[in-house]
């Protein structure tokens, strides 16, 4: 398995184990692994996280929960946008493209709406935090 955090592996764990549902924290939340190369190792990495789904993209946000500075996963989208998610029991290759100005801020808005811990970590922190589409690759 690529690096993990302990705290991630028991989330990855479940979600692989219940067909991509997680419980806890995340019940009834839509959940995805992102599988992607770190910026500067180049080595794979895995990272669960809650996405909004638009028409044949899902939309991730790079909040790590108000911190200061955006989260690993990002920088590494950046630095190399082909990646792969894991959907239920589906894994599918993707393109990452971050999302800018109005549109930006309309998901980043419903994402906050539909689960308030977003509107939170806005709060916390002030930096903008990014909203990453995900589209799947041909």
């Amino acid at each position: 398995m690529p690096e993990v955090s302990e705290w991630n592996r028991a989330i990855v764990d479940e979600f692989r184990a219940n067909g991509g549902k997680v419980g806890g924290q995340f019940q009834d939340a839509p959940m995805l692994l992102l599988h992607s190369v770190g910026a500067k190792s180049g080595e794979p990495r895995l990272h669960p996280m809650m996405y909004l789904a638009d028409g044949d993209r899902w939309l991730v946000f790079a909040s790590k929960a108000g911190a200061p500075d955006n989260p690993a996963w990002y920088h590494n989208l950046v630095a190399n946008p082909d990646a792969s998610i894991e959907i239920g029991t589906e894994r599918i290759d993707v393109h990452a493209t971050v999302l800018a100005g109005e549109e930006r801020d309309r998901f980043y808005a419903e994402q906050a709406r539909r689960y308030p811990g977003f509107a939170e970590y806005e709060a916390k922190t002030t930096r903008r935090i990014p909203v990453v589409a995900l589209t799947r690759r041909a």
